[in-house]
């Protein structure tokens, strides 16, 4: 078991916050304010759509893109984040494992009748801390384990 100062268990609490807003991001707006939501790195490797993404530009042209592609049929989505586990490598890196349980339906919800998952995925992320202090997700890579 990993055993943290102070300061890094503090460390680890501000990243384990900005992946859960990155996934508040995603299942409020659709990742269409990632930019503004202020988690991704400006460096950010992320893996969506079946191919790598360079810069938080390129990630939220994806957003905007597949929400130009769907328009009024966008899913409602939630993304579970569990067993979300943090090491840390040095003062400004961390890398983070979790299992990610998604789910995603069209229409407007309340929804009624049953809804099992459309993926369980592995996730790995890698965080670094920028200049101002401020943890940001630096690197986004998923492995679905079971698909719908």
């Amino acid at each position: 078991m990993a055993k943290f100062t102070p300061e890094q268990a503090a460390d680890v609490l501000a990243i384990k916050q900005v992946i859960y807003e990155w996934g508040d991001e995603l299942d409020i707006n659709n990742g269409l304010s990632i930019l503004e939501s202020g988690v991704l790195a400006d460096d950010v490797r992320y893996f969506v759509g079946g191919e790598w993404r360079e810069g938080k530009e390129a990630v939220a042209q994806f957003y905007r893109g597949r929400r130009d592609q769907l328009g009024d049929n966008a899913p409602v989505m939630r993304h579970i984040i569990t067993s979300l586990r943090v090491s840390l490598d040095g003062s400004d890196h961390a890398k983070v494992g979790y299992l990610l349980v998604f789910f995603a339906k069209a229409g407007t919800p309340p929804f009624d009748g049953y809804c099992d998952p459309l993926a369980v995925a592995d996730v790995k992320m890698e965080c670094t801390r920028d200049a101002s202090g401020e943890w940001r997700i630096s690197l986004f890579d998923s492995g679905q384990i079971f698909r719908r």
